[in-house]
């Protein structure tokens, strides 16, 4: 057993069970924005009791947000203690940031959405709101300036085998974080939109709770619409950067082995690394070239560019990119498909695309899974880009019977925290938008 493999898997395991939470957070406090703030506007219990229903839900999956996140942190001191002996210094300002600036003021005022109802007016309480939203945002932005920096770090010296920041604004405001932020905010709101929307049309199904309903599923697809399309741009833009600042990583997202003038774009295919060949593959001749530098004919590098013990695996980055695509394709059709049905007033009476909408609120989470499993794995063998190689990150005092016991350990917690989430969400659902005092809490 390699213990910086189980490390890895481990790691992985936590992240990826935590990355359920956030991007719901994000898009689910969009939509009590907007209604809490119709609500002080007209005064309609109908608003009210719609932002109420989904603060409950806001409430359950911030506690498993919060709940998984620890685990990351301490994971760094247990099983990633080279990585921040070395890097630390930068890593650590920008968490640290992240508690006190935005997971704070998240989490206070999200009590006064849980508890401060009929104890505040009106007009603060849509300031709690409004808090609730920006430090859910303000937090996944320091997240991600601390991820940005291990793709592409900027603004330190190393001094003695550790890196020290020199320049806190380059460090910070790193080459990739306004485009990764930018990539992962639509991808969150397209996650909440399509969990409101899809609980509407469950409840439209079953005839329930249909005045709610009907406005919920209205402003939910009305947001998807647009950010099924934006997704598309940010995604493009996200593409070129990697492209320019992570060649390789690119070159295993599309099985790119030799350096190419008009490089085709891989549409499908099985990727062999050991063979440098993929089979069966379909592509669209000088696609990655235009899309990438705006020129057909541009050269692409591929992996035979670098050093054979700098290549990330293909097959997985390979095919995570891709289904990552094929999933924000389907929603791009299913914007189209939804922009038509509003505009022909059908949306909330057509039970096909009701089904469509229930069946898909898991989609965006593994769009968002398969997106992180690209970036991270194609980062490989790098833990921070070009610095620091993950085999050299891990802790060597950490044997690796231990690290394979907390992994079964955490496979076990995580599966129980699941169903317990999904049994009280799926409670929380069957009850319902409550209007009048129980709305109120």
């Amino acid at each position: 057993m390699d213990a910086v493999l189980l490390s890895r898997i481990q790691f992985g395991l936590a992240a990826g069970f935590h990355f359920i939470f956030p991007p719901l957070t994000l898009g689910l406090t969009l939509i009590i924005v907007i209604f809490e703030s119709m609500f002080y506007k007209t005064n309609e219990e109908l608003y009210k009791s719609i932002s109420s229903f989904f603060i409950k839900i806001l409430a359950l999956i911030f506690a498993l947000g919060v709940a998984t996140g620890i685990v990351l942190e301490f994971s760094f001191g247990t099983n990633w203690a080279e990585y921040s002996r070395m890097v630390g210094d930068i890593f650590g300002a920008p968490l640290a940031a992240e508690g006190i600036f935005a997971f704070f003021l998240e989490s206070v005022f999200l009590g006064v959405l849980l508890f401060g109802r009929k104890k505040v007016s009106r007009g603060f309480y849509l300031f709690a709101v409004i808090m609730v939203f920006l430090g859910g945002h303000l937090s996944a932005l320091w997240i991600l300036i601390a991820n940005s920096w291990m793709q592409t770090p900027a603004g330190f010296v190393m001094e003695g085998g550790r890196a020290v920041m020199s320049d806190f604004f380059a460090a910070i405001f790193n080459p990739s974080t306004f485009v990764r932020f930018f990539h992962v905010v639509v991808a969150a709101w397209i996650t909440g939109t399509l969990f409101t929307a899809g609980i509407s049309a469950w409840y439209l199904l079953k005839d329930r709770h249909v005045a709610q309903s009907k406005k919920v599923i209205k402003v939910s697809m009305a947001i998807f619409i647009s950010m099924a399309i934006l997704q598309f741009v940010s995604g493009h833009i996200h593409s070129v950067q990697v492209t320019q600042l992570q060649p390789e990583k690119m070159a295993a997202f599309e099985a790119l082995w030799e350096t190419t003038e008009g490089a085709p774009m891989s549409v499908i295919g099985i990727p062999i690394a050991d063979e440098q060949k993929t089979y069966y593959e379909i592509k669209i001749p000088k696609f990655l070239s235009l899309l990438a530098y705006f020129d057909p004919n541009a050269e692409v590098k591929g992996l035979n560019a670098f050093p054979r013990d700098e290549w990330p695996p293909v097959m997985l980055p390979y095919f995570s990119y891709h289904i990552m695509i094929g999933l924000g394709t389907l929603f791009a059709l299913m914007a189209i498909i939804s922009g038509v049905l509003m505009a022909r007033r059908k949306l909330e009476s057509t039970r096909w695309f009701l089904w469509a909408l229930v069946l898909a609120i898991p989609l965006p989470h593994l769009a968002n899974e398969f997106g992180w499993i690209a970036a991270e794995v194609g980062r490989q063998p790098w833990a921070v880009y070009r610095v620091l190689k993950t085999s050299a990150a891990a802790s060597i005092v950490v044997p690796a019977g231990q690290i394979l016991f907390t992994l079964i350990m955490f496979f076990a917690i995580f599966t129980l925290l699941l169903v317990l989430f999904i049994f009280i969400l799926l409670k929380l659902i069957e009850k319902g938008p409550q209007t009048g005092d129980e709305a109120g809490y």
